[in-house]
């Protein structure tokens, strides 16, 4: 299987230089990444934003070994709320964050990426739009969701991303489908142990759905994080079965995947936001889109192909 292969490449220096260096590399990753700067963050909202669609903007930056580097990533998402704020675009754009990127698999850690994000959460806020935490890998759970808790206090419009290849799901799924509770559910996008999560897809996929089903039936606001057309017509009807409004949910979808199902979603009438990470740490991210999918690493490898 390749995908473990590229997961534990996503994590190989080695390997991220010479990925890094190839010249076909930049090209590539274009497909998946909206850019380095801000300013190109801004510009592919605006665009994305012409075509009816809604965004939510990941800067990129994680595994971080220092407290300096959960300040430079904090600052990074400040900036990118007092640009949403300057622009007016917090009404088309939310930002998802991952609490590595603040701190959390620091010494203190919990502590530090709590103290680190709220001023992001408190900027968006102020610049109209919200904040979405990212799920990472099972041994963060308990303390995004914490931290979740905590934040919610305050901005209750605070969400969540929920994987259903864990175990622990479903009850997780009950827990947060309360009223004014925004949970991203996804399939997930990290290697895991067979005592912790599903690792056969059909099984992945029927945990999806059985989650699903809590969200929809819930008081919250559910946000759809998938590709596959059989989920997204599950959504569909399980939306329609609950009673849901277009504005009651919405669908997700990666920047640079899938584009025609977006704008078809949109022409239906349904919202579609698109997740849109910016930053010069892309590697970490571009690896494990190519291990989600065989359709990703072929694009790649036929680009090697092409551009050789």
């Amino acid at each position: 299987m390749l995908g473990p292969v590229l997961l534990a490449a996503a994590r190989s220096d080695s390997i991220r230089r010479i990925v890094a260096a190839a010249p076909v590399t930049r090209p590539v990753v274009e497909r998946f990444v909206a850019g380095e700067r801000l300013a190109e963050s801004m510009a592919a909202v605006r665009t994305l934003a012409a075509r009816g669609l809604e965004v939510t903007l990941d800067h990129l930056g994680e595994d971080i070994t220092d407290p300096a580097e959960a300040l430079r990533n904090r600052d990074a998402y400040l900036q990118l709320a007092a640009a949403l704020k300057e622009h007016g675009l917090g009404v088309k754009a939310e930002m998802s964050v991952k609490l590595s990127a603040f701190g959390q698999a620091l010494a203190g850690g919990h502590e530090l990426a709590l103290k680190n994000v709220t001023p992001v959460v408190e900027a968006a806020a102020e610049a109209g739009t919200t904040v979405t935490l990212d799920m990472e890998d099972h041994t963060t759970v308990d303390s995004t969701l914490a931290i979740l808790a905590d934040l919610r206090e305050r901005f209750p419009q605070t969400g969540a991303v929920l994987q259903s290849y864990l175990f622990r799901t479903e009850d997780d799924c009950h827990a947060l489908a309360g009223e004014g509770s925004r949970v991203r559910l996804v399939k997930g996008a990290y290697k895991e142990p067979a005592a912790v999560a599903f690792q056969d897809k059909r099984e992945v996929d029927k945990a999806y759905v059985r989650c699903l089903k809590i969200l929809m039936a819930g008081e919250g606001y559910p946000m759809i994080g998938s590709h596959d057309p059989r989920m997204v017509a599950i959504a569909q009807e399980l939306a329609h079965r609950n009673g849901r409004k277009p504005a009651d949910y919405e669908f997700q979808m990666l920047y640079g995947i899938r584009e025609a199902e977006q704008q078809r979603l949109v022409a239906e009438g349904h919202r579609m936001r698109v997740y849109i990470p910016y930053g010069t740490d892309w590697y970490g991210y571009f690896m494990r889109r190519l291990a989600e999918r065989p359709a990703n690493l072929g694009f790649f490898l036929r680009s090697l192909a092409t551009r050789g």
